[in-house]
């Protein structure tokens, strides 16, 4: 989508989120971000800037949104009253900054009021503490350079976050693998396709265990042949 109608929205805290459904959320967070994208066709990832703070993170809740001004974070402690329990905030700018919009205190603000974690297309700091509260951030970068409350931006609209649309009360799922963000109108049927998916693939780890190889599962010798692939002794 275009820049204009999210501009067209700075200044404002939209109140009001239609959250995906708990259950459809529940059961997509028994997936890997692999298994999920994969679901919902190849959609949804963010770009692969997005990297936990440590290995071990991983989360999956509905999208509190955040648009950012440049090395402002006056709009996450605005967020902070909009959370509610299994929310992630996902936090975009409207221009490249990787400051370190976020850190130990408002994370101890955040998971007092249920917060699952924090995605943000920017920096964050406190980095020890923050693996310290298991509380997992999923960031553009680690930046110790603080930050100043002065230029409202906006809670609880569409933001484009990493390359992905996000909307508020969307499912945003993060691993080591990356982030992706399932639309909340398709969540259960998505959460039914990657249990199918999971299914299959147990099936399929178990020929690859017993020595079957992929070039015969997958009936790939023909068209490797009339694609002219030669074997040479």
């Amino acid at each position: 989508m275009s820049a204009t109608p999210i501009l067209q929205e700075l200044g404002v805290v939209h109140r009001r989120v239609e959250r995906a459904d708990a259950a459809a959320v529940e059961k997509l967070s028994r997936f890997g971000v692999s298994t999920v994208h994969e679901a919902l066709g190849r959609l949804g990832l963010m770009a692969p800037r997005i990297r936990p703070i440590h290995p071990e993170a991983r989360m999956c809740g509905t999208a509190i949104t955040v648009l950012l001004q440049p090395g402002d974070n006056w709009m996450l402690h605005v967020a902070a009253e909009q959370i509610q329990p299994g929310d992630v905030v996902v936090a975009a700018c409207t221009a490249d900054s990787t400051d370190g919009f976020f850190g130990d205190l408002l994370a101890t603000s955040f998971k007092a009021r249920g917060c699952k974690g924090l995605v943000i297309d920017g920096g964050v700091r406190d980095v020890r503490d923050l693996i310290a509260m298991d509380f997992p951030v999923f960031s553009r970068a680690i930046h110790s350079k603080g930050t100043i409350k002065a230029t409202p931006g906006s809670v609880n609209v569409p933001v484009v976050c990493a390359g992905a649309l996000v909307q508020p009360g969307d499912v945003v799922l993060a691993d080591i693998d990356g982030v992706v963000v399932v639309p909340a109108q398709l969540a259960a049927r998505v959460a039914d396709a990657a249990e199918a998916r999971e299914a299959n693939e147990a099936g399929k780890r178990a020929r690859f265990a017993a020595g079957e190889l992929g070039l015969d599962m997958y009936a790939m010798r023909e068209p490797l042949a009339k694609a002219g692939l030669r074997y040479v002794d």
